[in-house]
């Protein structure tokens, strides 16, 4: 087979069976002899780490089970004199690097369905940022309420470790999938969030298409993002993961990705497109969850959205009053974007070429494979003048997104990355 099984297949396998003595290994195992994996040696070594992991994690303590007395008892026998060194009890968490396809994700998604931790947390690392500033924001918003309450003079305290506590007593495990840093303002707080993170004892594994050393690479101020770097080599194992089997291109292998004009079989090859990229049945139509981002404070709606891929209307996405932020919201989060009836651009839809511009340019940044229905191909996309300029620009992209290079690289690297 050429595909990786999704979350819920990696759920079902794991449930038809007691897993009580059944780690990633043995389930990695049930799936090459079912024939939903291929044979894969950087997997297997991978798995092996993840095996070790789970092991040490079966009578780890819970961090928020230190403020329950049901569960006090299992948690002194799991070694609470060791438990008040968490430095020393701390098991070193994983980080899984490599390139685009090669079952990243679906390795920390069996590790996570069979996590001896009850309380664990699995996101899209983006996602887990924009959470940790709407706590930011919600903690600066108490602070400024007890100012006016006590006067100027009342100190503030410092938010990080208070939300790292928080989420310390939410989740003994953290899984975060694509890890990647491109913002300054994610790249101030990691540091510090983190050095309080694995302090209280907190598990990482994470998932990202570049080496540590590679993260926030030519970014604002990175000198000041280094210690989170070593923080990672610190404390966790690096496993790169970069085999033969390229599970995610072999499911564009042989498909267009750019279709027009739009008629019922360009919309008919969209949809099975994104039913093989991922791995859902098309029986199953109605069942795809749609999702909701975070922006600025906003709610963007995603209409559909399963493994990474994300399906819009053109008009959704540039008939509406939305930005540069919102557009770089969804290049973050997703590695594969189709957007269905893009029209033919002129004087009378102006708005909405500029923001179809700025769409492209986020998704080609980031590394973002761009599936779409269009009324006319790339170099007849527009017929106006007062943007023909920019479009150049943009219809250069849009036939680079359509090859081969393009597609086989990772989500979030852009062709100048590459060359450095």
């Amino acid at each position: 087979m050429t595909s990786l099984p999704d979350r819920q297949a990696i759920w079902r396998l794991t449930m038809q069976k007691d897993t009580k003595n059944n780690g990633p290994e043995a389930e990695y195992q049930a799936l090459l002899q079912i024939g939903e994996l291929k044979p894969d040696a950087d997997q297997a070594r991978a798995v092996a780490v993840l095996e070790q992991l789970y092991r040490e994690l079966i009578d780890y303590p819970e961090i928020g089970s230190q403020r329950s007395s049901f569960s006090f008892k299992k948690w002194w026998s799991a070694g609470f004199l060791r438990w008040s060194n968490k430095a020393q009890y701390a098991r070193k968490g994983i980080y899984l690097y490599g390139g685009v396809g090669r079952g990243k994700s679906m390795l920390m998604d069996l590790f996570f369905s069979v996590a001896p931790i009850t309380a664990k947390r699995r996101a899209h690392f983006h996602e887990f940022m924009l959470d940790i500033h709407a706590r930011l924001k919600e903690r600066h918003e108490l602070s400024a309420q007890k100012r006016a309450q006590r006067g100027k003079n009342a100190n503030d305290e410092d938010p990080i470790p208070l939300i790292a506590r928080q989420i310390a007593n939410e989740s003994t495990l953290l899984c975060f999938d694509e890890l990647q840093v491109t913002d300054i303002a994610d790249a101030m707080v990691l540091t510090r969030l983190f050095t309080e993170l694995f302090a209280l004892g907190v598990i990482v594994i994470a998932t990202s298409n570049r080496p540590p050393d590679d993260l926030y690479k030519n970014g604002l101020n990175r000198q000041r993002f280094l210690p989170f770097i070593a923080q990672i080599k610190e404390k966790l194992k690096i496993v790169p993961l970069d085999g033969p089997n390229d599970y995610r291109y072999n499911r564009l292998k042989g498909a267009e990705t750019y279709y027009s004009p739009i008629n019922s079989e360009s919309t008919a090859q969209l949809s099975a497109t994104f039913f093989r990229l991922t791995d859902r049945r098309v029986e199953d139509r109605a069942k795809v969850p749609s999702e909701e981002l975070k922006v600025q404070g906003r709610t963007l709606f995603v209409p559909k959205a399963a493994r990474g891929v994300a399906v819009f209307s053109f008009k959704r996405l540039c008939a509406n009053p939305l930005g540069s932020a919102d557009y770089l919201a969804i290049a973050r989060t997703y590695h594969t974007v189709i957007i269905v009836a893009i029209p033919q651009f002129n004087e009378q839809n102006n708005d909405e070429a500029k923001r179809f511009v700025t769409l492209i340019d986020a998704l080609y940044e980031h590394g973002v494979k761009f599936l779409c229905s269009a009324a006319a191909p790339p170099q007849s996309l527009y017929l106006g003048s007062d943007v023909s300029f920019e479009f150049e620009r943009t219809i250069s992209r849009l036939m680079e997104m359509q090859s081969e290079k393009y597609l086989t690289k990772g989500h979030g690297k852009t062709i100048v990355d590459e060359q450095t």
